[in-house]
């Protein structure tokens, strides 16, 4: 049996399988195990004592920086994110840990994803060495060990595929190849927002895929209305109309506030009090920052791609 694989920038990937793709028990299982490796939805008030949502999307926003800077595999940052969130939904730290936290997570998901993974050095790095690679490998093992070593978590991206190979969609095509850079970056600002938390991976995907398509203009042009794109999504995920109807719209409002906010910060004319560093908010630490900006945006669709 011939491997083929296709050539990117920097390494090879095999094609997706159609045997997995189309085999309806590798959905199922996917379906079925995510469920076990969800956080909990409500750990900043029964867990953690010292941390609030802010912080926490403040340390995945320097995550996801450090993510696009190394140009991770586009699963690694939502798979540090489930480390994070599951972490904190057990145990409880202070504020001063949380980046440590982050970087053990990012270390971790990097290793089980990436071909070359981050190395530590080049984690310690991001933090301006504020921590040293001895507390990083510590916290590395204390991770591993709070989640019991269950790392092979199932996260929305990895849904992302099957639901397109179902809408359908010619995974090889152009256009697909469109649809999915879109999904994953929708699935990347949830992963961002605690409030996500509440919906599971499933839902999450199936919402940016539909986000994606609706904002590709791939409805119009298929003659699929909206609502049944969504009813679509529901048989095949199983999945319950309202709560994927509430996930999209949340999407898209979160999607509608950094297209202002992109516009805002574009303005010459607007005065704006000095940025203030994010790690004054959180660790007193600086967080690196990407030097590309934001591109000026029309709809959710131009929303800047990650890592790619």
């Amino acid at each position: 049996m011939d491997l083929l694989c296709c050539e990117t920038e920097c390494e090879c990937r095999s094609y997706a399988d159609p045997a997995l793709l189309n085999d309806a028990r590798v959905l199922r299982n996917l379906l079925t195990d995510e469920d076990k490796y969800a956080s909990g939805i409500n750990y900043f008030e029964c867990v953690q004592r010292e941390l609030n949502p802010d912080m926490r999307r403040i340390v995945a926003d320097w995550m996801w920086e450090v993510c696009e800077e190394q140009k991770c595999q586009e699963d690694v940052f939502p798979l540090s994110i489930n480390y994070l969130d599951r972490f904190l939904s057990i145990c409880p730290i202070k504020k001063s840990q949380l980046q440590l936290l982050g970087s053990a997570c990012l270390l971790v998901a990097s290793k089980l994803r990436e071909p070359r993974p981050v190395s530590a050095e080049t984690i310690v790095y991001y933090t301006d060495n504020s921590i040293t690679l001895q507390d990083l490998w510590r916290w590395e093992v204390l991770v591993l060990a709070k989640l019991k070593w269950e790392i092979s978590a199932v996260t929305a991206y990895d849904f992302v595929s099957h639901i397109l190979a179902r809408v359908p969609l010619d995974l090889q095509s152009c256009e697909c190849h469109m649809v999915r850079r879109h999904a994953q970056t929708f699935i990347a600002l949830c992963a961002r927002d605690y409030k996500f938390c509440r919906y599971t991976a499933s839902m999450i995907s199936a919402a940016s895929v539909a986000a994606a398509l609706h904002g590709l203009d791939w409805t119009s042009k298929n003659n699929v209305p909206l609502p049944e794109l969504l009813l679509r999504l529901q048989r095949i995920l199983h999945i319950e109309m309202d709560y994927l109807q509430s996930c999209l719209s949340q999407i898209e409002e979160m999607v509608t506030s950094a297209i202002s906010n992109t516009k805002l910060s574009s303005e010459p004319s607007v005065e704006r009090p000095p940025v203030v560093d994010q790690s004054e908010k959180l660790l007193e630490q600086p967080q690196p920052q990407h030097a590309a900006q934001h591109a000026k945006a029309e709809t959710p669709t131009d929303v800047r791609d990650i890592h790619f």
